[in-house]
């Protein structure tokens, strides 16, 4: 090859010098969340991409014959990329997950053969409940089971593993029921499983179908099991009542169409929230249309309260300043509700237009914790009430703390969750943090009395001590491979874990 036929490489190494400089001012300068710098890395790889691909047909003074070879692969694998592979869902951080188009049909196909692969019987003697989201208290916390620390000398034993439709639902058990949401072809669907065993007792079905390519497939919310009814929430803002016996409708309204309310881009995720004789729900509509509650008998709205659109969290019994108040997340704030008349209490404005998932946690002494991930972080509040009117202080704001969708539990006075998809440990007086270790992604915790059981985004669950001074790791084992969303269940000493394509059974060892 001659001088003047030798190849061009300055626009080529300019370019990839100018991706280079990006990654290091988003990656280590800039102060912007995680989710923000996936996005911009990935659009600045597929622009280079581009910038090369131009660089080598135009302007790098390759033999023709090259240039008409790269373009023929370009074009080819373009098509092949386009004709065999779609994006089936994004991660926690928003990174696309790439499969095969034909995947979808089998794992759908699977689902409604409902195979059980059982492994072991139940030898626990007593069994507890979580009834309903996050378990008996909204809390992620479960008292009165002590789990063995050695997974190793005695390790979890496997006691049925099933396929089950989509959807990001977590399960609830009450006596001997579990019972979750599913989607099933054009089916919305509630299922109630026998928890020792896995079988199929009922389904209860609605005819429509939530998708979308960042949300995925089906039903998000958990359900909740209240005096012999289950009740539960669509993606599409379907809120059923079920007898849980046999899963016939008691009744049955639209949230989104009474109240004027549009669906959010992840679907309707709120589980509903029993207080008394009421079943409230997150709603987001104008007009004192919010936050709404309907008598969990006959289903008759009690009242309706709010104007703020909601986001994807659920409500929360709490006693703050001497007084039962239900407090909700919603898309720009924080309200608090007297439960009998939903009337407001007080509000506080929250930051940023991102999705805000996390239930608020209680931490005594008046004090609400409310974390939000995409960078934005944790306040902590105290409420008092004088002369009637309720006083909201913040005590401290950091961001040391980003809850994305994963709760956050409190343990000797100190709080734990995922931070951005890392545990971290926070002293709640000073908002600090103790440390952060554990790369474990957007996954789920439970407190289990002194333990800590983090089900990570890969599909792990991880046995911890909640330590302050240490970050202190007691055991592991991977039930799943892919994407794990959905919240876990303990009941007892059984630990109930799903993800949006199967569900299994494990029954953890207790102390002694």
């Amino acid at each position: 090859m001659s001088t003047r036929q030798k190849l061009r490489w300055w626009p080529a190494t300019g370019v990839l010098l100018l991706f280079v400089g990006f990654l290091v001012w988003s990656w280590g300068i800039a102060d912007q969340s995680r989710q923000d710098r996936v996005i911009q890395t990935l659009a600045a790889a597929f622009l280079v991409l581009v910038l090369l691909l131009l660089w080598f047909l135009l302007a790098s003074r390759a033999p023709w014959k090259w240039r008409v070879v790269a373009l023929a692969i370009a074009v080819i694998g373009g098509f092949g990329v386009a004709r065999f592979l779609t994006v089936t869902g994004v991660s926690g951080d928003l990174v696309p997950i790439i499969g095969l188009k034909s995947a979808g049909d089998a794992l759908a196909g699977a689902a409604e053969t409902g195979e059980i692969r059982a492994s072991g019987r139940l030898t626990a003697a007593a069994r507890g409940n979580y009834p309903q989201f996050l378990g008996p208290q909204r809390n992620a916390s479960v008292a009165g089971v002590r789990l063995a620390r050695d997974w190793q000398a005695v390790p979890p034993r496997e006691i049925w593993r099933r396929d089950v439709g989509p959807a990001w639902s977590g399960f609830a058990i009450q006596a001997g029921w579990a019972v979750t949401q599913e989607q099933h072809g054009e089916e919305e669907q509630v299922v109630a499983y026998e928890l020792a065993t896995g079988h199929a007792l009922w389904r209860h079905a609605d005819a429509t179908r939530y998708e979308t390519t960042i949300g995925g497939v089906g039903p998000r919310a958990t359900p909740t099991i209240a005096d012999g009814l289950v009740f539960a929430l669509g993606a599409g803002g379907i809120l059923n009542a079920l007898d849980l016996e046999n899963g016939e409708l008691v009744w049955s309204r639209n949230i989104l169409e009474e109240h004027g309310a549009s669906n959010r881009d992840w679907g309707k995720s709120c589980s509903p929230l029993v207080v008394d004789n009421l079943v409230v729900a997150s709603a987001g509509g104008p007009d004192n249309q919010s936050l709404v509650a309907y008598d969990r008998v006959s289903g008759e709205l009690a009242w309706a309260a709010g104007t703020d659109t909601s986001s994807y969290s659920s409500p929360v019994l709490a006693t703050l300043a001497g007084r039962e108040q239900i407090l909700i997340r919603n898309q720009h704030s924080i309200t608090a509700h007297d439960p009998a008349t939903g009337a407001m209490l007080w509000s506080e404005d929250w930051p940023g237009e991102t999705p805000n998932v996390a239930v608020p946690l209680l931490l005594g002494d008046n004090r609400v914790l409310v974390s939000s991930g995409y960078g934005i972080g944790s306040k902590l509040y105290r409420v008092e009430e004088r002369d009637g009117v309720f006083e909201t202080t913040v005590l401290w704001s950091s961001p040391r703390m980003k809850a994305k969708f994963t709760n956050l539990v409190e343990h000797d006075g100190y709080v734990y969750g995922l931070d951005d998809g890392v545990l971290a440990c926070l002293d709640p007086a000073t908002g600090e943090r103790r440390w952060k270790k554990g790369r474990y992604g957007h996954g789920q915790i439970i407190l289990a009395e002194d333990l800590l059981l983090v089900t990570t985004e890969k599909g792990e669950v991880i046995l911890i001590e909640p330590n302050p001074e240490e970050f202190r790791v007691l055991g592991s084992m991977a039930p799943f491979e892919g994407k794990t969303w959905n919240p876990p269940a303990l009941a007892g000493s059984l630990l109930l874990l799903r993800t949006d394509r199967e569900a299994v059974l494990f029954e953890l060892p207790v102390a002694g």
